[in-house]
């Protein structure tokens, strides 16, 4: 967490915002939350692997099917 060893009221100074956005912050996203973002963000991560893959895939395939057009084979 943001303020990890340090007062709530040391952090809020050096990040410039007021106690209520503070504790806004910490409502909005505790701990709970994290949790969730962090399995939602590895699900984005899996789909965006697997994406690039099929774009490497298909743009080798094109390449191919490009220098087959050429007759450079």
């Amino acid at each position: 967490m943001l303020n990890e060893g340090h007062p709530m009221i040391e952090v809020v100074k050096e990040l410039q915002i007021t106690e209520a956005t503070w504790y806004w912050w910490i409502n909005q996203y505790g701990s709970e939350k994290n949790a969730e973002a962090s399995k939602r963000a590895k699900e984005l991560e899996k789909e965006n692997a697997r994406l690039k893959k099929l774009l490497a895939d298909q743009m080798l395939a094109n390449g191919i099917l490009t220098e087959v057009a050429k007759g450079k084979f």
